[in-house]
Parts: C-alpha cells; structure tokens; sequence
C-alpha cells in the first residue's frame, strides 16, 4: 500500500471518528431535558465530568471537554434539588465575548472550559490558551486567550484555524 493511501485512509478514519463523536454528543443532548434530568441521567450520557464547579447557590456545573479533537466544550449545571438546570456548548462567539482584560486563568478555565493547547513564551512572559471551534456552517477557528506573567488576560481573539506546529 503506498503512503499516500495510508495517509488518505487514516486522515478519513479521523474525520469519521470526530462526525461520530458529534453524533454521539447530539443523541446524548437529546436524551436529557432540563428541569426533568436528573444527575444520574447526565452521567448515563456523557459519563464522568472533566472537572465539577461549585457554585454559590449550591448548584454544581459538570465540564464535558471536547478539546483538542472536538471543537466543543459542555458545562451542565445540576442544581442543588439534584436536577439539570442548563446544558451549554461554550465555545461560541458571545462566551469568547465575556473574556475580558483582567480576569484570571481560573475565571476563563470556568468560563470556557480546559483548552485545547497552552503555549508558553518566556520572552514574552504570556502563555497562550487556545480553543478549537466552529464558526458556522463548518469553518475552523481558534480562539486564544493570553495571559501575562500574573496569569491575568491582556488580550483575546478569534482566528481561522492555522495549520498544526504554529
């Protein structure tokens, strides 16, 4: 079999793992109804949760990270009668537009869920979190946020996807 077959077919076993793993978000989405789903439902979807957040009113928000393959991330909060109150996919423009100057790593990691990739430049003293996304109907970004050496965002913005190794 010549390299490029191998490459073609292994390229197409990726992109059919990731329609499939869509797929498989949407059908466990459609299986729970906020106000009626309770926690063991969620979790009889989508499993064990990247991270669970406390909230202030005793409700708790689950973290379904999709990164770095996907180009979504969930956060599902369970209130605190123990029932799924929200259902987000956070990387979408008007989340990204809440990232401000000045908020810290935890607030964005909250926000945004973990990131596909971070990148240090020492030189510069930022460290760079990156999101992969779509921009409907199927245009690839990335989001980046940097941070400076206080671990506070200086900047953030969205652009079309680069090629892997920039």
């Amino acid at each position: 079999m010549s390299v490029l077959r191998r490459l073609l077919l292994a390229v197409g076993a990726a992109g059919a793992a990731v329609l499939t793993l869509l797929g498989c978000d949407q059908q466990r989405i459609n299986a729970l109804e906020e106000g009626l789903s309770t926690e063991a439902d969620v979790r009889a979807q989508f499993g064990e949760p990247t991270t669970i957040w406390p909230e202030p009113d005793g409700s708790r928000t689950f973290e379904y990270n999709r990164q770095p393959m996907g180009h979504q991330n969930y956060m599902i909060t369970i209130g605190a009668d123990g029932r799924m109150s929200a259902l987000r996919q956070v990387l979408t423009p008007h989340v990204f537009a809440q990232v401000q100057p000045g908020m810290s790593q935890e607030q964005v990691r909250r926000l945004l869920g973990q990131p596909a990739r971070r990148v240090t430049y020492d030189l510069k003293q930022e460290t760079d979190w990156d999101w992969r996304w779509i921009d409907p109907p199927t245009r690839e970004k990335v989001f980046t946020v940097t941070f400076g050496a206080d671990g506070r965002v200086l900047r953030a913005a969205s652009q079309d996807k680069m090629p892997e190794g920039r």
